[in-house]
């Protein structure tokens, strides 16, 4: 049987206190974009690890029965941090507003040596002293010839100061092959600007591809070679957390199966076609729910590019 390449996931996993409009008190979920890419992964197939810290609390042992439940292979490291727990406000429509009590403190990072691929972002990449371990190992890893990739998932509240949080993102471009970030987060970063003229920005830093997610509108792919634009499938809502993590796993997956970035106009939005189609189905149901291999590439898929990446 042919292997499957690992995709090592690096970053925080915490709780979510998802607090939604006229509700008196809000839900406890485990998550945390690192966390919920490496789920998403896992159900489409993918080997994958994921490297993260939780505390010796109680938001720590809602994370750790999260990824047993998950199937996960873990290598917890050792952190004197607490677990960083999110408070998500949502308004009518679903959408997330955070604020953090956040903690990102490994003492070390390693990843399996078959790792393919890497992965992190969120506030892995922008916390100290966390955030400069993940960029040293992201540079060890690229020198070393695996295929490395990054979401930003801008968080003010972490860190609001923007010419700070824009350093860190060069940084991180220049460490990856592979950069995603939402129209939100290039709106925040830099305000006035189009999300495309924003990703040819970034992606003027060092990555072969820059991927920004458009909400409803879909996402573009800007490599030196051009831009790719997708439209997203109709979706009908419950909310939308976790669904920039499903893209993300989604294109992680094409990421690994193809030893790199996707190439060539015809690839990239096949690739792309798929990453929002995983997006969208998370849209439809409560909480960081990514869509299983068969959901997004089964009979119901037929005909809309899911074989590609």
């Amino acid at each position: 049987m042919r292997r499957v390449a690992r995709v090592t996931v690096v970053g925080e996993s915490l709780v979510d206190l998802l607090w939604r409009k006229g509700e008196e008190q809000p839900r406890a979920v485990a998550g945390g974009s690192p966390a919920n890419v490496a789920v998403g992964l896992r159900r489409l197939g993918r080997e994958v690890t994921l490297v993260t810290t939780r505390g010796d609390d109680p938001p720590g042992e809602l994370v750790r029965a999260r990824v047993e439940e998950a199937g996960l292979d873990v290598r917890w490291m050792p952190s004197s941090g607490s677990t960083t727990v999110a408070l998500a406000h949502l308004d009518d429509a679903g959408a997330a507003r955070y604020d953090f009590l956040a903690s990102w403190a490994p003492d070390e990072l390693t990843v399996p040596a078959d790792t393919a691929v890497v992965h992190t972002g969120s506030l892995a990449t922008v916390l100290e002293p966390g955030a400069r371990r993940v960029l040293e190992l992201c540079a060890r890893q690229r020198e070393a010839g695996v295929s490395v990739a990054a979401d930003l998932n801008v968080r003010p509240a972490a860190q609001p100061d923007r010419e700070r949080y824009r350093a860190a993102a060069r940084r991180l471009a220049s460490a990856t092959d592979v950069l995603k970030a939402s129209d939100e987060d290039l709106g925040w970063l830099y305000p006035g600007q189009s999300p495309e003229r924003s990703a040819r920005r970034l992606l003027a830093e060092g990555p072969r591809l820059v991927v920004v997610t458009l909400g409803a509108a879909g996402a573009l792919g800007v490599a030196p070679s051009g831009t790719v634009r997708v439209t997203a499938p109709p979706t009908e809502v419950v909310d939308t957390v976790g669904a920039g993590d499903a893209f993300q796993a989604a294109l992680l997956d094409a990421v690994a199966r193809r030893g790199g970035p996707p190439s060539g106009t015809a690839e990239l939005t096949a690739v792309l076609e798929r990453c929002a189609r995983a997006g969208a189905l998370t849209c439809t149901r409560a909480g960081s729910q990514p869509p299983t291999l068969e959901e997004l590439d089964g009979p119901a898929a037929e005909g809309t590019g899911a074989d590609a990446g």
